[in-house]
């Protein structure tokens, strides 16, 4: 292996961890694999740490052996199951500068290590992960395991307006300084451990950096799809209420990325994409229930039915607050946006009387739209003002 100065003397750049339950049959042949491609193929001093969580086959034996074998290779040895307890221990008494962790089967081509690690290397980014759903990822797995992954992934992405696209895939890298920052906040010590990290990672602000991976999935996973969706399911609840109220604020110091001055062109691109899906559904609704109902009616219905939602994906996705720090303002922006919409709709409705309802939903989008560039400007310059004041990042060296 190559060399790289590092900040702590004679302790690698990288680490890697490798957290095993009960895998006597595999353990030997993967590490040994391991080994040669960091021996042959990896420019970057590193280290290898076999977490052994409760085996009961004698794991935890031959993590030893492997240990007196290959100097770089080290082992914790845990008297409790789960995986991320084993990831979480290995990663706060890491000495290395970065620390990433792999599963032992390595589904995920090792090629993959170098460009996960990178980004942390340069300060481009805080933690790297491996996505198996890019454009360029190629992926061997069973039709269901496909689909619960990119279900549970979409819901991810729906409920709290996250940028990662895989929360599960156990290839996983981070700063070491972040993640004793971020690790005692998170609670959960089993599989829901990846998604609590990059939840409580971006809600602070931090870059999560993905690549496409080449990945097969293993028959013989340790994997409990029923308990694990369930636990996921969970984890993810606790964590919205987690954000709802406030909670989740890691004080990163120096570490926090600085905010963006101006990133105008993105919001409107953002606003314009949720607003246009607004006003077609609106518009939908609007026109079903004209059919019978006065359009002043039908137009409050389409109103009471889309706002709230356009308030909401606006809030997340075009100005990305997700604290519930001045709610009050929050509130009452809420409800002048409906209210103005409203009352601007109606009056133009009231004033056209027309027995016409291609004409009434004419009047009424074209008030909905028009509407927008005030909400636009409201939402902006006041609602969702972005606080002067940020702190230096510090790239890794």
């Amino acid at each position: 292996m190559g060399s790289f100065d590092t900040p702590h003397g004679d302790a690698e750049l990288i680490d890697i961890v490798i957290p095993t339950y009960n895998e006597a049959s595999v353990l030997k042949r993967q590490i040994d694999k391991l080994v040669e491609f960091l021996a042959l193929s990896f420019p970057i001093e590193a280290k290898v740490t076999i977490v052994d969580n409760g085996s009961t086959d004698g794991t935890v034996h031959i993590a030893e052996d492997l240990a007196n074998t290959y100097e770089f290779v080290s082992v914790i040895a845990l008297d409790r199951k789960g995986r991320g307890g084993a990831i979480r221990e290995a990663w706060m008494s890491s000495q290395s500068t970065i620390c990433c962790y792999m599963d032992v089967d390595m589904s995920t081509e090792l090629s993959a290590l170098l460009p996960l690690i990178a980004p942390l290397m340069t300060g481009h980014s805080d933690l790297a992960i491996g996505n198996r759903f890019g454009r360029t990822s190629n992926i061997a797995r069973g039709p269901k395991r496909e689909l619960i992954s990119r279900t549970y992934n979409l819901i991810i992405r729906l409920a709290f307006a996250v940028r990662f696209s895989d929360a599960q895939c156990g290839f996983k890298a981070i700063r070491t300084d972040l993640a004793r920052e971020l690790l005692p906040e998170v609670r959960n010590d089993q599989w829901f451990f990846d998604t609590e990290l990059l939840l409580l990672a971006e809600h602070n602000g931090l870059r999560v950096h993905e690549i496409a991976v080449d990945w097969i999935d293993d028959p013989d996973s340790r994997v409990r799809i029923r308990s694990t969706a369930l636990e996921d399911m969970r984890g993810l609840l606790r964590m919205a209420i987690t954000f709802i109220r406030g909670r989740g604020k890691v004080d990163l110091g120096e570490h926090r990325r600085p905010v963006l001055k101006n990133d105008l062109g993105r919001q409107l691109v953002s606003f314009a994409k949720i607003g246009f899906i607004s006003t077609v559904t609106s518009l939908v609704l609007f026109l079903i229930c004209v059919q019978t109902l006065h359009p002043v009616t039908a137009n409050l219905l389409a109103l009471i039915a889309t706002t709230p939602l356009n308030f909401w994906f606006n809030r997340r996705f075009t100005f990305g607050h997700r604290t519930r720090s001045d709610r009050g303002r929050r509130y009452v922006a809420g409800v002048a946006n409906f209210v103005g919409l409203a009352l601007v709709s109606t009056f133009f409705l009231a004033i056209t009387d027309t027995s016409s309802h291609l004409v009434s939903a004419v009047v009424a989008s074209t008030c909905w739209i028009a509407s927008s560039v005030v909400r636009f400007v409201m939402l902006r310059s006041w609602v969702f003002k972005r606080q002067a004041g940020v702190s230096v990042y510090q790239p890794v060296r």
